[in-house]
């Protein structure tokens, strides 16, 4: 919020300079962004008097005008603004002068052969908005000549651009911020407080029909008649001005005003145009929520489409603005304007929030309900915009009607123990120069009064000497209800008034040298094994497009297309491997670890996976093979995973699976670890593929990172033994056989680790042959059995017996068909 110092000056006692009072402010927890001086944007330029003007000999759009700034003798000016003329009282920057939103230093000249010794300025030329085209003209008469033109512009001010935290609501207002610098500097405030408006009430046509009272707690409508549509005032405009709002129409102003004054919202109705939407000269206002399909055009000549989120202000049912965040073009206050509906309202701040996002527009009103509207003073605000109204328009006040639904005002504050012993517990000591000291009763109860709360001291006896510690209840004022709720609130508000670099800088006593969990150990670990794979890691949103199983829908969603929270992280990967095709990167390999959502029947589920997907020609150049794409293989890519596995010292059993429609049913595994299941890896369907125009060996996998950590840290995986190598020779033997297809070689490979018992090392496939000569449904398979003893060399006839055994049970167990 910009506030100006000399508005400041009228509702609070300021003796610091603008410098100090920033860093006072910065210090105290509103962080100052910018200190704009405007009394440097005219210094030197004074006001004059045209007293004769000519046309240039030398140029058609040039004047040659002689100037009176009380100097003695006339200045000879140049001035190319059509609107010059002579008689005129305007501001003449001198000789010498600097302006520096120009970046201009005034110097003696000739203008096409003519002499110029100064130049007539524009507000432009000042730093000052305006929609004038050419030189400014002071509307007042008989001004001194050569008097500093600052203070009729009201450049003699300095702008502090203060901004304020989110539970602040009340600093958004000049007379919430003239109450913080009151409490921090101890200046005397001297907030203006509006006397009771003459209404006369006669019989009016005017009601309010408050829908819902819980998202409008208090509404006062008032008809003002015979109003004169009008500029404001030259002090009203300025301050608007200094404030970075645009200065329209003199009621328009006001509610302007108004709101930067008290931090209240209010808007101004043409009453004859509200008549005219409602098609019935009897009116009601009315507060309800929109239905879907409804629409509105706004002030910035914008038509919205509503929803059901959207607070609306209505006449006779029908949209007249958006409540709280806009009024409605139809209906606006406009130069014909003879007769106002003026609305003071308080509005839900939740309710507003959703109808400002729902639309995409936010505003100076929205702002301040959205933080929280002061409700103790809408009739301070009402009655301070209705005075002025009545003065600056010359509007005469007939009707006004009241809806009403706030809580008792005894319960607009709210009282808070607080304890002194505890004050100094958390805020530790004080520095008193070379001593430490603590805060004392006089300093809380100096620093809580002067942010206006109310103490009754009480004591409590603590102890059996009967020692009493300072105790008091706080009543906390109306416009601090907000942030002021719980004794850690009051205990901030004391460190902030009485200065955090006046308090002991201390540290722990005793350090500990920090660790990381054994659980983000080994995921960092696990992300670095998949890095060495060659696979870059991933970040994708939780939250995606509606439409997967299960999916947990958002209700208050930013954007259609991030409404429900993600049920897996296959999708996301698919979409960007897709996606980096498309823009020419090549195939994507990489992985993400994140949560993933879903539903159950007892409720809402969520748990983290690790997922990847890998595709492509992974080699790095294809001109040793004369440019031929070498897909990868399925055997490749589960090696990846076999890769990470062993080096975690996993055993992972991959099984046939069939249950994602997104993969390959004749390709994809899921994965075990001791009858868990871990999760699934597999090709994607090649219908998917096509849909996506991915390449043809695209493979993903994705795991229950919450099943692998749990495997992961078992003691024997953590603390890995040592292992003595067998220093005698190995003895191998291969099989060859014919098998069913559907039986897998994880389930052959089981079997024939059981039957061979502790002599098998390992065992291994070699070969696979499907075709001539192999039974039709079946496949010919060959292993190689290595046999080995840690304590002897094997014999033939140690051998050859488990070697039997392991043959019988694969003819006993799948009834294969021996060739070795």
């Amino acid at each position: 919020m910009r506030i100006s110092l000399n508005w400041l000056r009228e509702l609070v006692e300021i003796k610091l300079s603008p410098e100090e009072l920033a860093e006072t402010l910065t210090m105290a927890g509103f962080e100052v962004e910018d200190i704009e001086d405007r009394r440097t944007w005219a210094n030197g330029v004074v006001v004059g008097k045209v007293l004769e003007r000519q046309p240039h000999p030398n140029a058609d759009k040039l004047s040659v005008c002689q100037v009176d700034v009380g100097a003695g003798e006339t200045l000879n000016i140049v001035c190319g603004a059509a609107n010059v003329k002579a008689d005129i009282y305007v501001p003449v920057a001198t000789t010498g002068t600097y302006l520096p939103n120009i970046d201009l230093k005034i110097k003696p000249a000739k203008l096409r052969g003519v002499p110029s010794q100064g130049m007539i300025c524009s507000l432009k030329e000042l730093g000052l908005p305006t929609d004038v085209d050419g030189i400014h003209i002071f509307s007042q008469e008989n001004l001194p000549l050569g008097s500093d033109v600052r203070p009729l512009l009201g450049l003699d001010d300095v702008i502090l651009d203060l901004t304020a935290t989110a539970n602040r609501a009340d600093a958004l207002s000049m007379v919430g911020v003239a109450r913080e610098v009151a409490a921090l500097t101890g200046g005397k405030l001297s907030i203006p407080e509006p006397g009771e408006v003459s209404i006369n009430n006669s019989a009016g046509n005017l009601a309010l029909k408050i829908a819902n009272t819980q998202a409008c707690p208090a509404y006062i409508g008032t008809v003002i008649e015979q109003v004169k549509i009008a500029p404001s005032p030259e002090w009203l405009q300025q301050r608007l001005r200094a404030a970075g709002v645009r200065p329209i129409s003199n009621v328009v102003d006001i509610t302007n005003y108004v709101l930067l004054e008290w931090g209240q919202p209010l808007h101004a109705f043409d009453r004859d145009r509200l008549k005219s939407v409602a098609g019935n000269e009897s009116l009601t206002i009315g507060v309800r929520f929109a239905t879907a399909g409804e629409s509105l055009k706004t002030l910035d000549g914008q038509t919205r489409t509503l929803s059901t989120q959207n607070l609306l202000i209505t006449a006779n049912e029908k949209p007249v603005a958006l409540a709280g965040v806009m009024g409605g073009e139809e209906t606006e206050v406009h130069e014909g304007t003879q007769s106002l509906v003026l609305e003071a309202a308080l509005f839900d701040s939740v309710a507003i929030r959703r109808s400002s996002r729902s639309v995409g527009l936010r505003s100076e009103a929205s702002g301040r309900y959205e933080r929280g509207v002061n409700r103790a003073e809408l009739e301070v605000a009402n009655r301070r915009a209705l005075s002025l109204i009545s003065e600056l328009a010359s509007g005469i006040l007939v009707q006004q009607e009241i809806a009403d639904t706030r809580p008792d005002p005894s319960t607009w504050s709210r009282s808070i123990a607080l304890r002194l012993d505890r004050v100094n517990q958390i805020l530790g000591p004080i520095d008193l120069g070379e001593d430490t000291g603590e805060l004392q009763e006089q300093d809380v109860e100096r620093i809580l009064t002067a942010l206006g709360c109310k103490l009754t001291p009480s004591k409590d006896v603590l102890g059996e000497d009967a020692t009493h510690q300072p105790k008091w209840s706080v009543s906390v004022p109306p416009y601090r209800y907000r942030d002021l709720e719980r004794e850690i609130d009051l205990i901030e508000e004391i460190a902030r008034l009485y200065g955090y670099n006046k308090f002991c800088d201390t540290l722990p006593e005793k350090a500990e040298a920090g660790y990381l969990p054994i659980d983000e150990e080994l995921i960092r670990k696990l992300r670095a094994f998949l890095r060495a794979e060659g696979l870059t890691e991933l970040i994708h949103y939780s939250l995606v497009k509606p439409g997967e199983d299960r999916p947990i829908v958002l209700s208050n969603p930013l954007f259609a297309e991030y409404s429900a929270l993600r049920t897996d992280l296959l999708s996301g990967l698919i979409d960007a491997f897709q996606y980096n095709l498309e823009q020419g990167n090549g195939a994507l390999n990489g992985f993400e670890i994140g949560q993933i959502f879903w539903q159950e029947e007892d409720g809402l589920q969520e748990t983290e996976a690790l997922a990847g997907i890998v595709g492509g020609d992974r080699t790095l150049g294809k001109w040793s093979k004369s440019g031929r794409e070498e897909p990868i293989t399925w055997f490749e890519a589960k090696g990846i995973l076999e890769s990470v596995f062993r080096q975690l010292a996993l055993q992972v059993e991959f099984q046939p699976d069939r249950r994602d429609d997104r993969l390959h049913p004749g390709r994809t595994a899921s994965l075990w670890i001791r009858g868990n299941r871990l999760g699934i890896f597999g090709q994607l369907h090649p219908q998917l593929r096509r849909e996506k125009g991915l390449p043809d060996s695209v493979y993903v996998f994705q795991l229950d990172l919450d099943v692998l950590l749990e495997s992961l840290g078992q003691d024997e995986i953590l603390v890995p033994t040592f292992q003595p190598y067998s220093t005698y020779p190995a003895s191998d033997r291969d099989i060859a056989f014919f098998a069913p297809v559907k039986i897998s070689v994880a389930d052959i490979q089981k079997v024939i680790t059981k039957a061979s018992k502790d002599l098998l090392e390992s065992v291994e496939l070699f070969d696979e042959y499907r075709g001539e000569n192999v039974p039709e449904g079946q496949r010919s398979l060959a292993f190689r059995l290595v046999y080995r003893a840690s304590d002897r060399t094997l014999t033939e006839a140690e051998v050859e017996p488990v070697h039997n055994k392991v043959r019988e049970a694969l003819v006993e167990k799948f009834g294969v068909n021996l060739r070795s």
